[in-house]
């Protein structure tokens, strides 16, 4: 026997979902769109909750189906033929949600197709949809993930390490950077900027006070990369120490792109994310740096946002199109059993 009317592959409605530090974004499209072009969307501003096991499955449930069973109700799908969902921290963070979301997602409703991705791919399929090549994704953090879309080649990925330990020329690390040339300048320190100085305290108050403001927060990456912006005004003021912190930023993540595009002649290469919102300041750095380290790619802004990317996956699995390679901890896919 075929799938319930409104849940098998030729028709019916797919869910994409796009989990991050800012909350959770949820869209409908047509399981036949090929452009899977949203029908409607809902949002929460609460992020999903990072406990002991990683990434709290049931906080993201109790979130996501009713959710879910609003935008049902609202474009008239019965059920989703398939879902994506995309998360920050999905790869080292997501086994809770790879044990218990198919299931739920199965006894709530009725999915039997189902895509767990993490956010950088579901950055990828906004992005560049189901072409080879680099897509750079930059907020507080930054990764960058490639792939030539042969089962061999998989995916490769650079860096999203964290602000500790990488996520270099992100957010976190532009708003850091930042803020110790604040600090320099208030020292009288070489390499300090008196315009950062007092962006700083515009922003924080006494940068006296600033360790205090920022070391006991849990959210300290959020809290770096909000004084990124500040960095980008200051470099389009032309202060001399914001440009060249964002010319670093740039060098950053062109090596990052550089580490995981596939090779070929006119390979994409785009990039993604609410950091590059700061404009040419860092735009115009990056398109240098992108052309020396790979002169044969052909770079571009992305195409759609990560929410959209997770909408095409959707799609594309609903309609057995999906050409974007499975990873256990990547691209998890749940398909229905033949017979």
């Amino acid at each position: 026997m075929g799938e319930p009317a409104g849940r098998g592959a030729a028709g019916g409605h797919v869910l994409g979902v796009d989990s991050g530090g800012s909350g959770l974004r949820i869209a409908v499209a047509r399981a036949d769109d090929a452009e899977a072009r949203p029908l409607a969307s809902a949002a929460s501003a609460e992020p999903v909750r990072t406990g002991p096991g990683g990434i709290d499955a049931e906080h993201l449930l109790a979130q996501l189906l009713p959710a879910a069973e609003e935008l049902a109700r609202e474009v008239g799908a019965d059920g989703f033929t398939a879902v994506c969902v995309g998360a920050a921290g999905m790869a080292s963070l997501g086994d809770e949600l790879r044990a218990r979301l198919p299931g739920a997602l199965t006894a709530a409703l009725g999915v039997r197709r189902l895509a767990l991705a993490g956010d950088a791919v579901t950055a990828y399929a906004g992005a560049l949809g189901q072409r080879p090549g680099a897509v750079v994704a930059a907020g507080t953090g930054m990764i960058a993930l490639g792939t030539d879309l042969t089962p061999a080649g998989g995916w490769r990925r650079a860096d999203g390490w964290g602000h500790l330990l990488g996520d270099c020329g992100g957010g976190a690390w532009i708003g850091r950077a930042g803020l110790e040339a604040a600090l320099r300048a208030y020292d009288g320190r070489p390499g300090g900027s008196a315009a950062l100085l007092a962006s700083a305290e515009a922003v924080f108050g006494p940068v006296t006070g600033v360790p205090g403001i920022l070391y006991p927060r849990a959210d300290r990456p959020a809290v770096l990369a909000s004084f990124a912006p500040e960095v980008g005004r200051r470099a389009a003021g032309e202060d001399a120490v914001a440009l060249g912190i964002l010319r670093a930023a740039a060098e950053h993540i062109a090596d990052a792109a550089a580490a995981v595009c596939p090779p070929g002649e006119g390979t994409a290469v785009a990039w993604t994310g609410g950091l590059f919102g700061i404009g040419e300041p860092l735009l115009g750095p990056l398109r240098r740096a992108l052309a020396e380290q790979l002169p044969g790619a052909r770079p571009a802004a992305a195409a759609k946002s990560p929410l959209e990317g997770a909408l095409t996956i959707a799609a594309a699995l609903a309609g057995d199109r999906l050409r974007l390679p499975p990873d256990p901890k990547l691209l998890q896919i749940t398909r229905p059993a033949r017979g």
